[in-house]
């Protein structure tokens, strides 16, 4: 597995070049108002998303594995979203006004949401899940509830990941920076457990309205913060889209496909965007094809020694840059077959909960959504020791730290550990259910306790504490500078894949097999276990075969 030779995310005089443009501004003092902000955004946004399944079924009488299809499609939305915050950010807006903007208009998603579980017109008639009877909800109803969700989904998704970015960015020292990104996930699943316990509780327990309204007014909260320390804040301007530089790339290495390479350091254009920024090496010898763009030819270069036609001659820095996305796609792909299984986990968790005896005692019942708290808490706790403790100790033993392909190399294997228990587990809850003759019985209670589930449930949080965090470490110091928002939004874009990924397998065996029909009670979830098992070993292999081939920068402390 390749490895870093120092722990550090940007090369040295990179970052120096960096840092003497931006203002003064930034430091620690800017990361309360961030992680301020990120709190209210992440409790706001996962105080309904993590509900609603349950929000669905219960109230809107949608099947509970049609309800899980739909979470998914809004997962996979919300994780997309970030791309496009990300390149409107970098090429466009910058990321203040892309935060505000996403922050804002999730709190008028969250208006339109709670008055969905306010006023009975806006929802169908209440029903037993299951019932022949139950009522679909009327075109209008589904409209407004779309509409809600995906404003509510919008402004998650555009500001979650892009708060990433610019805490990252106030900061000039690599190792504050790395370790940002650990507690920036800390943050995340901190807020995630008030979310799937106090506020889902308040949901099912007291009120949709008041625990949707809690959502709103968290998010509320947190546009006041962001906007409270805008004059804390260091902006990196934005400079144009980076990807028409990229594109230029290509289109140039087309024209001059019969241009003879040579290894003379002369023949290159080193100087990007008319400044004096020159690379010290020749080009590198993979995806040689591309390094045409970057040879002079005659009439490429202007009088006063600029680029003359754009779109026959880049500089060499473009190349390389170009070269890094092109050799870190594969690993990336990797990430895509990791979190589809986690996806999946997530919410086929929900509904083997709601048939599982869930009472704490005999008053208090655990909500089925809150059962996904258990990922949190584990991946909090883990973070931090992590963090803290384990990673320390590491680099005390080895004498180097633990690199961010090492860490995602390790959630890999935690995951397809995950699976298997997770088949083990649902073996066992399936054996129980053909004991007490509850096949032929829709919404029966299994008796088993629920808390046979969070074995499973741990483990994954322990792999997403590794593999989260590692890839967002790994692609914010492989990326161009330029791509800074975009290096950190690919995360999200990950998860948002695997989550279509999901829905896509879940449709492909409900339509093949007779595994998961509506009644999960006659079905064999753990068969689909065992087929996540065997995908999550195959893509380890696949993740390892590309970090081998893959050559981190060489950076320093």
């Amino acid at each position: 597995m390749a490895e870093t030779t120092k722990s550090m995310l940007v090369p040295a005089d990179i970052e120096a070049k960096m840092s003497s443009s931006r203002s003064k501004k930034g430091g620690f003092l800017t990361l309360f108002f961030i992680t301020g902000t990120l709190s209210g955004v992440v409790l706001s946004g996962f105080g309904w998303l993590a509900n609603l399944i349950v929000y669905l079924v219960e109230e809107f009488n949608v099947e509970s594995i049609n309800a899980t299809q739909i979470s998914n499609v809004v997962h996979g939305c919300i994780n997309l979203i970030p791309i496009l915050g990300a390149i409107i950010a970098d090429s466009f807006l910058g990321i203040f006004p892309v935060v505000a903007i996403s922050s804002f208009i999730s709190t008028l998603g969250m208006i339109l949401l709670t008055l969905t579980a306010k006023l009975s017109s806006l929802r169908p008639p209440p029903c037993e899940t299951g019932s022949s009877l139950c009522r679909t909800p009327s075109k209008l109803q589904s409209a407004v509830l779309c509409l809600s969700i995906t404003m509510a989904s919008a402004g998650l998704g555009g500001s979650r990941y892009t708060l990433a970015t610019m805490g990252a960015n106030q900061l000039d020292k690599p190792k504050d920076k790395e370790t940002f990104f650990n507690w920036f996930f800390f943050t995340v699943f901190a807020s995630s457990i008030i979310s799937s316990t106090a506020v889902v509780y308040v949901e099912e327990s007291i009120s949709w309205a008041l625990g949707y309204a809690i959502c709103f007014a968290a998010n509320f909260v947190a546009l006041s913060v962001f906007l409270a320390g805008h004059r804390f804040y260091r902006r990196d301007e934005p400079r144009g889209s980076p990807f028409t530089g990229l594109l230029r790339v290509l289109v140039a290495a087309v024209r001059k496909r019969k241009v003879v390479l040579t290894s003379k350091h002369e023949d290159y254009y080193h100087e990007e965007c008319g400044t004096n920024k020159v690379l010290p090496t020749a080009p590198k010898q993979s995806f040689r094809f591309l390094n045409r763009a970057a040879m002079k030819t005659e009439g490429d270069i202007a009088s006063d020694g600029s680029i003359a036609r754009p779109w026959k001659l880049c500089s060499l820095q473009q190349v390389e840059d170009l070269k890094t996305l092109i050799r870190l796609l594969p690993i990336w792909s990797t990430g895509i077959f990791l979190t589809t299984p986690i996806a999946i986990q997530s919410s086929i968790t929900v509904i083997q909960a709601l048939s599982m005896d869930r009472h704490l005692g005999s008053r208090f019942k655990i909500p089925a959504a809150s059962i996904i708290v258990v990922v949190l808490v584990s991946s909090s706790i883990f973070v931090a020791l992590f963090d803290r403790f384990l990673f320390p100790a590491w680099q005390k033993l080895t004498g180097r730290p633990l690199t961010p392909l090492q860490r995602i190399g390790i959630g890999h294997v935690i995951n397809v550990l995950s699976m298997t228990i997770s088949a083990a587990v649902e073996s066992k809850r399936l054996k129980t259910v053909h004991d007490n003759n509850l096949e032929a019985h829709p919404g029966a209670i299994v008796p088993m306790q629920v808390w046979w589930l969070f074995p499973q449930l741990v483990v994954v949080g322990i792999g997403d504490a590794l593999h989260f965090p590692g890839q967002a470490a790994l692609y914010y110091q492989e990326f161009p500078a330029s791509l800074r928002s975009t290096a950190t939004a690919m995360v999200s874009l990950v998860v948002g894949i695997a989550f279509y990924v999901s829905t896509g397998l879940i449709d492909l065996i409900r339509n093949v097999t007779g595994w998961l029909p509506g009644n999960i009670n006659s079905g064999r979830l753990d068969n689909l276990y065992w087929i996540l098992v065997t995908a999550g070993a195959l893509n380890f292999i696949y993740f390892l075969v590309c970090a081998k081939l893959y050559k981190c920068k060489t950076i320093e402390m």
